[in-house]
């Protein structure tokens, strides 16, 4: 189904449309390995961590917060303005439920500006260097109207249009800002293991199903900027998370070379979506 011929017929072209970067970017065979590679960058944020934690089962189920991310994006990217606007709905007042103290005693909430924002740039950085870096061809300008469109996405979470970045200047001011609050704790370096190590205390359908992804997030932690990997630390870690970046980023376009004419955001399928999200152009 051409997607396009969808969006005449029920005159709803969703947040972004079909002449958007957004539409180019999310419909590319890398997403799944660049939404790895933003939650291992998030989670040097060590208040985000912390949260992760005290709030989140991702220990037991690695990817659950993988596969929901992917959904979401799939939604919020694909669907109807109305099914992103409910997507955003539901994650702000999920957000609102989530406090807490850090293990130092410091006060969060999840829907605190400077986490969403935090949150928000490790996405859009991580989809945008992974696809480029992959092979898809975006100019200067696409890339600064990828992170212009993105706004959108960070006011569907409750964030202001002044709270995130607007082109990659901006975005690459906010993580020089950011860097010296960022931290390889031992909680951010425990979860990096449980998806990019080997996970012997599995089993069955869930042991099948980590090695089949742990290769792919290797491939996603090999990818992160030299100073998060210096960061966490992890010399040790095996298979393709120890590929310099010359070879993760062969990696890439051999992989996305392999994924050609496959859906790539999971979730959504050419034609069906359990979401109602429109399905991704090839």
């Amino acid at each position: 189904m051409d997607p396009s011929n969808e969006v005449a017929a029920d005159g709803d072209a969703g947040l972004f449309g079909p002449d958007s970067v957004t539409w180019r970017v999310h419909a590319d065979p890398l997403m799944g390995v660049a939404g790895m590679r933003a939650q291992l960058l998030q989670a040097l944020h060590p208040v985000v961590i912390e949260a992760l934690d005290q709030h989140s089962a991702f220990r037991d189920d690695p990817w659950g917060r993988v596969a929901r991310t992917a959904e979401y994006i799939g939604v919020t990217t694909f669907g109807t303005a109305s099914q992103a606007m409910l997507a955003g709905s539901r994650v702000r007042a999920v957000h609102a439920r989530i406090v807490g103290l850090t293990t130092t005693g410091v006060e969060y909430r999840a829907d605190d500006p400077q986490l969403l924002a935090w949150v928000h740039c490790c996405l859009v950085a991580s989809f945008l260097e992974l696809v480029t870096r992959g092979g898809l061809r975006l100019t200067g300008a696409d890339q600064d109207r990828y992170i212009a469109e993105q706004v959108r996405s960070a006011m569907l979470v409750g964030l202001e249009p002044d709270e995130v970045p607007h082109d990659r200047t901006g975005l690459l001011d906010y993580f020089r800002v950011i860097r010296p609050a960022l931290d390889g704790s031992t909680a951010a370096r425990r979860a990096a293991r449980v998806v990019v190590a080997p996970q012997p205390a599995l089993s069955g359908g869930a042991r099948s199903a980590h090695a089949a992804t742990t290769p792919l997030a290797g491939l996603a932690f090999a990818t992160l900027p030299p100073w998060a990997r210096r960061l966490y630390a992890l010399t040790e870690l095996p298979g393709p998370a120890g590929l310099p970046d010359g070879d993760a980023t062969l990696a890439l376009r051999d992989l996305r070379d392999s994924y050609q004419g496959t859906p790539c955001v999971p979730g959504v399928k050419p034609g069906v979506s359990g979401t109602g999200a429109r399905p991704a152009p090839r």
